[in-house]
């Protein structure tokens, strides 16, 4: 489906709004949230504007009562949407499980600040990139998208949206403080193509509410329409009844996760920038990306062959594409705001085929292409 963007054409916006802007266009009709810093912003934009396109805005009492908010709204046949940061983030974590468990589609803003706990409210990190992949438990997939610009930021929102349809799954969305209180020229499109979750089409009688089609993503009823509707965190069967058979129980948890893995070419998004001549790549993502871009291109004057990857989807994370640069490169750089978290997923995906460095920095400050130019500098100067 197409939808028509109101006033497309150059705008200046900030990330938050342009967040805001993401999801209407994509049809979101629920806004569910908890004011917190740095996005509230979100909140402040949607509580105007939900009521001009016919939604709903409510804020909650806390962030865990907000996502649970959203997952109703979702199963009731609104898409929904609700934004927090670090603190509430781990707050929604529960819920989060729930909503991979029980296939509500729904999409889940973090916009990342410095921690751990209240940390630093106003500054910038890339800190709850893990917590965005394993912050609940159990063996639950996970679609997480990182953009590093305000246009990436309102492209990504309506990804999150067609994803979170298209599979019957929470989408997180995940950018830091930078981005999301950057204001930047963005050219809106004059529409968007605009994805729907796939309803029932037969009869009341014959609908199991958890029976898959062949690509392992189940018609979704919203509640209320007269058929079979049954919602549980449990271990469930085609039914959506809870169940203790340990084989159907473990077919439901790998088909959560096949529906996903058998389709990332619609999931992953990755820019590679400079990698064709490349001895020397940085990985690099969100903010982190835009420095790394830079640096990139300063070295390139100074007759360092360096590129660039940067991955817009961080979970599933792009193993073939990491893989690949590994084969072209002798050194990749992980440059993260954080102590490492895509370190380990970056040398599991090189497989020795290229020696992995970071560059890390925590403390609220970014990244900045002058340091990450010196790193390409000294590896430059070591291989010489």
């Amino acid at each position: 489906m197409t939808i028509q963007i109101t006033m497309p054409g150059e705008k200046l916006i900030q990330g938050n709004e342009a967040c805001v802007m993401g999801a209407i266009a994509s049809g979101c009709n629920f806004y569910g949230g908890y004011p917190i810093t740095p996005s509230s912003e979100i909140a402040e934009h949607m509580v105007r504007r939900m009521p001009k396109v016919g939604g709903v805005s409510i804020q909650m009492e806390d962030e865990i009562s907000a996502l649970a908010s959203i997952i109703g709204a979702s199963l009731a046949g609104s898409k929904a949407m609700t934004a927090t940061s670090g603190p509430g983030f781990s707050l929604m974590q529960e819920h989060i499980g729930f909503a991979a468990m029980a296939e509500v589609p729904c999409v889940i803003v973090n916009v990342m600040r410095g921690g751990p706990s209240t940390g630093m409210p106003t500054s910038p990190s890339q800190g709850d990139v893990m917590q965005a992949r394993w912050g609940t438990h159990g063996d639950h997939p996970a679609i997480v998208l990182a953009p590093a610009s305000v246009g990436e930021v309102f492209d990504l929102t309506v990804k999150a949206f067609n994803l979170a349809e298209r599979f019957r799954t929470p989408v997180i969305l995940l950018y830091d403080e930078i981005i999301g209180h950057t204001r930047e020229s963005v050219s809106l499109p004059e529409s968007v193509t605009v994805i729907d979750r796939v309803t029932p089409d037969d009869a009341l009688e014959e609908f199991w509410p958890k029976e898959a089609d062949p690509d392992g993503v189940p018609a979704m009823s919203p509640f209320g329409d007269g058929r079979r509707f049954h919602v549980t965190g449990l271990a469930h069967d085609h039914r959506g009844f809870p169940t203790n058979d340990t084989a159907v129980a473990e077919a439901l948890i790998n088909r959560l996760h096949r529906k996903i893995d058998a389709h990332l070419d619609e999931v992953i998004e990755v820019e590679e920038y400079l990698l064709d001549d490349a001895d020397v790549a940085i990985f690099a993502y969100g903010i982190v990306g835009r420095s790394a871009k830079l640096a990139v291109e300063r070295a390139r004057l100074n007759g360092i062959k360096a590129g660039l990857i940067r991955p817009l989807t961080l979970w599933p994370f792009p193993t073939a594409q990491v893989a690949e640069v590994a084969r072209k490169v002798d050194t990749i750089v992980v440059a993260e705001m954080n102590l490492g978290q895509l370190v380990g997923e970056v040398e599991r995906a090189a497989k020795g085929q290229a020696e992995v460095v970071s560059h890390l920095r925590t403390g609220g400050e970014p990244v900045t292409p002058t340091a990450l130019e010196e790193v390409l500098a000294k590896i430059d100067g070591g291989n010489a």
